[in-house]
């Protein structure tokens, strides 16, 4: 049995029903070889998931641990209460290390969108483009898997959002994803975890 912990905020924890894309990976991968925890909790940025780590990581001994982390880091920067790129690769590297030393396989992902314009006009691109290259690079230093999430949506959204929306092609509300966008990231992680049980 593969315990599969997918660790993150609101974008993970409404991924975990309905249509989201913890809910469609379970449904694609056999219940008898895989066991899928949500821990997403909304709000949340990465020093919240570097403190509650032990609790909503560790205690379930993962196989193999998922991390979508990022948005909110940005997102809240328009309130003062984002989190400035350093803290962000320090925190996460504390993250992956503790991982790391407890065995457990480790998949990160890159961040989605804040805004789905194709023109460059969404007013934190360049932000989740650098965000997104510190979670490549950390992939690179500690020689994991990476998901290039910000790339798949951004190349989604330049065929499929031909009215340069804000929203609705794969969000609900330019950041949380709808039926479409979940699929994706279930699309884009299932031959990863598929490849555990091989």
């Amino acid at each position: 049995m593969h315990t599969i912990v997918f660790f993150g905020d609101s974008i993970t924890q409404q991924g975990n029903s309905g249509n989201g894309f913890i809910a469609q990976l379970r449904q694609q991968l056999s219940a008898t070889d895989y066991q899928l925890i949500g821990a997403g909790i909304g709000g949340n940025k990465v020093y919240d998931l570097y403190l509650r780590l032990e609790r909503d990581v560790l205690l379930h001994e993962p196989y193999t641990t998922v991390i979508l982390i990022g948005i909110n880091d940005i997102w809240h920067k328009e309130k003062g209460i984002g989190v400035d790129i350093v803290k962000y690769e320090q925190f996460y590297r504390a993250i992956i290390e503790k991982l790391l030393q407890h065995q457990s396989k480790v998949i990160l992902c890159t961040l989605t969108v804040i805004g789905e314009r194709t023109n460059q006009s969404n007013p934190m691109d360049a932000d989740l483009e650098a965000y997104s290259q510190v979670v490549t690079t950390l992939a690179s230093d500690y020689q994991i898997t990476c998901v290039a999430l910000r790339q798949i949506f951004t190349q989604y959204l330049q065929i499929h959002n031909t009215t340069n929306a804000y929203k609705g092609i794969l969000t609900t509300d330019g950041v949380h994803l709808n039926t479409t966008g979940n699929t994706l990231v279930a699309t884009a992680l299932l031959p990863l975890l598929q490849q555990l049980s091989n």
